[in-house]
């Protein structure tokens, strides 16, 4: 179950009584997200008790895990969605001159996407080069301990660097 809920599970509790000739088991399981499994079973013996109230627990995990993949998979909701459609008004206050402005009255407007925060570290042009050429990212905004300003090395098309600074 622990492979099913992809380490989901948060703890497990299992209660073992016997009455005279006959195995009580009881398992409940907490996963992430507040959600509680409960698996009772009766037996003549304890490992008939045990794997009965594992396979409630089981069918259970796979019902939770079915609904963690259809959430996934169902798009934005049709609010979100409203929400998030650029507006061509606020595009053409935003970008109200150049290409962006033509290109806000079309059909694909401009939007701006926040993907990341970056911590701007003071370092060297030298230590940026190395740190764009160990990462994964195509670029590094970093604060250039020489000038106290802040620029960005990017990865060029042709495989070297390129460096952007600010004008004085």
């Amino acid at each position: 179950m622990a492979r099913m809920l992809n380490d989901s599970i948060v703890s497990v509790q299992v209660v073992i009584t016997r009455e005279k000739s006959r195995h009580h088991v009881e398992m409940t399981l907490h996963a992430r997200g507040e959600h509680f499994m409960h698996g009772a079973a009766t037996g003549r013996d304890l490992p008939a008790a045990l794997s009965a109230a594992a396979e409630k627990l089981e069918h259970q995990a796979q019902r939770l895990k079915s609904r963690w993949t259809e959430g996934k998979r169902q798009g934005i909701s049709a609010a979100k969605a409203g929400s998030a459609a650029p507006r061509p008004e606020r595009a053409r206050r935003v970008f109200a001159t150049g290409v962006a402005a033509g290109e806000a009255d079309g059909e694909g407007g401009v939007r701006i996407i926040r993907a990341r925060r970056y911590a701007v570290k003071p370092m060297s042009v030298d230590e940026a080069a190395l740190e764009v050429g160990v990462g994964q990212g195509a670029f590094l905004v970093f604060r250039n301990a020489m000038t106290d300003s802040v620029n960005v090395l990017f990865r060029r098309p042709d495989g070297h660097l390129g460096l952007i600074e600010p004008e004085a």
